[in-house]
């Protein structure tokens, strides 16, 4: 009779791990989606996100730089809006271009600015020379 229970119980353990394992991808944003909002077409989004119970504005801005100054970079976006925003001197620049800190960047770069809504810019990504 234990064996039985034993089986019984493993049977329906391994239904459910399976069951979790394939729904898991399916439950989840698909790529066409994500890639559609935040993908290479995107020129700016804000996105709202709660955690712990506090929620946080977050600005995402995509362009190509057409001044540098002091801690303010000004971006031309693909819809022809021109946006200043203030970065952080110790923002964490990423890309896979050779540029490791904020005075290194240089006009006709493109790139993405990561900031909350009243706060400077804490990270930008170099995606490559604009137009």
């Amino acid at each position: 009779m234990n064996r039985r229970r034993f089986m019984y119980l493993a049977i329906a353990l391994v239904a459910l791990n399976t069951f979790f394992w394939l729904a898991g991808g399916g439950m989840a944003l698909s790529q066409a989606v994500i890639s559609r909002f935040f993908g290479n077409s995107m020129v700016r989004a804000e996105v709202l996100v709660q955690n712990g119970g506090v929620v946080q504005d977050w600005r995402i801005d995509r362009g190509v730089i057409t001044a540098i100054s002091g801690s303010s970079i000004t971006l031309l976006e693909r819809d022809g809006t021109s946006v200043t925003v203030q970065v952080s001197p110790t923002a964490q620049v990423q890309g896979p271009y050779k540029f490791a800190t904020v005075p290194q960047l240089k006009r006709r770069l493109r790139v993405v600015l990561y900031h909350q809504a009243n706060l400077p810019a804490e990270l930008v990504q170099v995606e490559g020379v604009g137009r």
